[in-house]
């Protein structure tokens, strides 16, 4: 593949709920632009973008793939994401890099919930975005139906460019609305031919409503609009160009992507209507010292590029696919990375799972980088005279945790197994529980956990199974008292002597003092006594969970000038403890997360419905964009271990939420008694 510049690059991420035909279209795009001389399917298992097992077992995208295309002097550069809501971080990490996008829909089906999210994320982002309406071909499609509920859950800048056309219902090709062009399917390719006459109204119709938004772009176009002159191709297409990237109208193309209809109009309207980087305006970033920098798509910029996505290859080992952002990249440049420098050894262009060696990547351009030491997905790589640190992406995190068990003969395999998985998608969390004894491993969703352990089997031959995760509580106390310590034992020799009094009662932290008067205990044995105050906090007596927001304060003992020691007065805080806890109106806390929960307006009441069972406290609600809003709760966890579930199926799968650790609070009274029979540590 030769070298483009940046003005003749396109770099399209391909979006859509799940089953939209996604993979069927870039197989259909391939094969146009000659990649491939024939085409795969998802259900024979050989696209080009779906090539590892797990995709090819599912039966769709799991991971990012990079489809580089050559079309009329220009490279599109298709990164096919996946659809599903537990890969999330393959959207977030691309869709931060490529700022052109196509999303599908499948017309059987219309307007989905993934394509409502998918939609959000590029709206929010402002990326100028094509509609591909896939599989026209299929029974009973009411295109105008479609067409406005499209507009409806999408906006009202929807417009399509295309009109189906078709005899007796039959779909067999479409209409150019834009340059009033028929294009039919004859059983094997699309064919420019004659708009069918009982068509010709409508994609009159439509190609006046293009015009229309024309005439908006400039006084000039409107002044021509009104005086009744017709605009000439070039000015339609210069306008549309105009108004496609300012994101004022979203395009619609109908088609077929398993009978190539409407992809070869699809891959014309991307190099008509999306150019690229030298259009882009100035990209801000910070040099080493936290500076602003601002760095243009030019081959004659400094070096800068973001890893948008990482893989980790059996063969190629750590694998990172890069948005070069300005300059140029040599195979063999050093380049300054979190922190340091390192050198670029291996330099690639990557067609899905195939790496081809090559020497050098320009501005605008997609590649892949091996052999870089703890690079991952958001890290900035750049000229190390020219330092450049662009804005990491925010990944949501884990809401969902499950306890993995592993037989002893797989232990050893598991946490690098783990740590490669975590590596390629940054939603992942895999944290130990020293408490519980728990290996957890969270989630956005309980299927993504899922998909992980069915990875971890199928890939790395580690067969694993899971537990419910143990909350993990704490003890404290609410009053306060007086408790003694004594140690003495003598057995010939020397012994043990040590006997303390301590007060014991809440405060903000576990803290030691003292109020010793008189020398009753020489200072010496403090730190002692502090000791084993703080050992005895490990364990309370109530469920042998650790206790929090206890002060201990020495305030008398003796001690014996032959058989005290250290040792001694260790125990002698420990038995002090241990007498007076009882005494301290002991209780049991449990950790509370601040929740925020974002969902549908029309949700809101059933969402807090649910909420107010699970013994959440509702801390604010705001209106968000897209008419959705935030609710935000104090909630204990143990009753959020469950609650992802819960939320799809109120929300119809729209609803979603983060979370974070907000503190301790003390149980209710009703629960307590169960809490300590469930979790009593003998």
């Amino acid at each position: 593949m030769k070298v483009y510049d940046a003005s003749h690059i396109r770099n399209v991420a391909i979006l859509g709920h799940q089953g939209s035909g996604k993979t069927s279209l870039v197989e259909s795009m391939a094969l146009l632009t000659k990649l491939i001389s024939e085409k795969g399917s998802v259900e024979k298992k050989n696209t080009i973008s779906d090539y590892s097992l797990n995709e090819q077992k599912r039966g769709g995208s799991t991971q990012t793939a990079i489809i580089p295309l050559e079309y009329l002097d220009h490279k599109i550069n298709l990164v096919d994401i996946p659809g599903n809501d537990d890969f999330i971080s393959e959207m977030i990490g691309a869709i931060g890099v490529i700022r052109r996008a196509i999303l599908v829909i499948d017309a059987s089906s219309g307007v989905q919930i993934g394509t409502i999210k998918h939609w959000r994320q590029l709206r929010k982002r402002g990326i100028p975005t094509f509609i591909f309406i896939n599989k026209m071909d299929k029974e009973q499609i009411d295109f105008e139906a479609l067409l406005d509920e499209i507009r409806e859950k999408l906006g009202k800048n929807v417009i399509s460019f295309c009109y189906p056309l078709g005899h007796n219902d039959q779909f067999d090709g479409f209409a150019n609305a834009v340059d009033l062009k028929a294009h039919i399917f004859n059983g094997k390719d699309c064919v420019e031919a004659e708009i069918y006459p009982d068509k010709r109204d409508r994609v009159f119709e439509l190609h006046n409503t293009i015009v229309e938004e024309v005439a908006k772009v400039n006084d000039e176009l409107l002044e021509k609009f009104f005086n009744g002159e017709e605009f000439t191709k070039e000015e339609i297409h210069s306008a549309l160009k105009e108004s496609v990237m300012a994101g004022e109208i979203v395009p619609a193309i109908v088609g077929c992507a398993t009978k190539n209809i409407g992809v070869q109009t699809l891959l014309q309207m991307l190099i008509d209507y999306l150019p690229d980087a030298p259009e882009a305006n100035k990209v801000e970033a910070k040099d080493e010292n936290g500076n602003k920098v601002e760095r243009k798509c030019d081959d004659n910029e400094p070096f800068s590029a973001v890893v948008f996505k990482t893989v980790v290859d059996p063969y190629s080992g750590l694998v990172n696919i890069v948005k070069v952002c300005s300059g140029v990249l040599h195979a063999g440049d050093d380049v300054y990375v979190n922190g340091g420098t390192q050198r670029v050894s291996g330099l690639f262009a990557m067609t899905g799972k195939k790496l081809d060696a090559i020497t050098e990547l320009h501005a605008g351009d997609v590649g892949a980088i091996t052999k870089l030491d703890e690079v991952h997905t958001g890290d900035s790589l750049s000229n190390p005279k020219a330092v450049t640190i662009y804005e990491k992406p925010h990944f949501p995190t884990a809401v969902i945790f499950k306890a993995i068990v592993v037989d002893k003969a797989n232990e050893a395999k598991l946490m690098p197994a783990l740590a490669k998985i975590q590596v390629e998608d940054p939603c992942l969390e895999v944290r130990r529980n020293n408490e519980t004894s728990q290996l957890l491993l969270g989630g956005v969703s309980d299927s993504q956990i899922d998909f992980v352990l069915n990875k971890l089997e199928t890939v790395y031959k580690i067969a694993v199974s899971t537990e419910r995760m143990k909350v993990v509580y704490r003890e404290s106390i609410k009053g306060r008292a007086e408790g003694d310590g004594r140690y003495v034992k003598q057995s010939g020799g020397s012994g043990f002597y040590g006997v303390v009094k301590m007060r014991f009662e809440p405060c903000e932290e576990n803290v030691f003092e003292e109020e010793v008067f008189g020398g009753a205990v020489p200072k010496n044995y403090f730190p002692a006594v502090e000791k084993g105050f703080f050992e005895a906090l490990q364990k309370g007596l109530l469920a042998g969970f650790p206790v929090i927001g206890v002060k201990g304060v020495l305030i008398d003992g003796k001690y014996h000038p032959v058989d005290s020691n250290e040792q001694a007065f260790r125990m002698a805080g420990i038995l002090a403890f241990k007498d007076a806890y009882p005494k301290c109106k002991p209780i049991i806390l449990e950790p509370i997360l601040r929740l925020r929960v974002n969902v549908e307006s029309k949700y809101t009441g059933a969402v807090l419905s649910d909420l107010n069972t699970r013994r959440a406290r509702v801390q604010n609600i705001e209106e968000k964009e897209f008419g959705s809003q935030e609710i935000e709760v104090l909630i204990p966890e143990a009753e959020v271990i469950d609650y992802t579930t819960q939320l799809k199926s109120i929300t119809q799968a729209s609803g979603f939420f983060n979370r974070e650790f907000e503190g301790y609070e003390e149980v209710p009274e009703s629960l307590k008694d169960r809490i300590i029979r469930d979790n009593k540590i003998e």
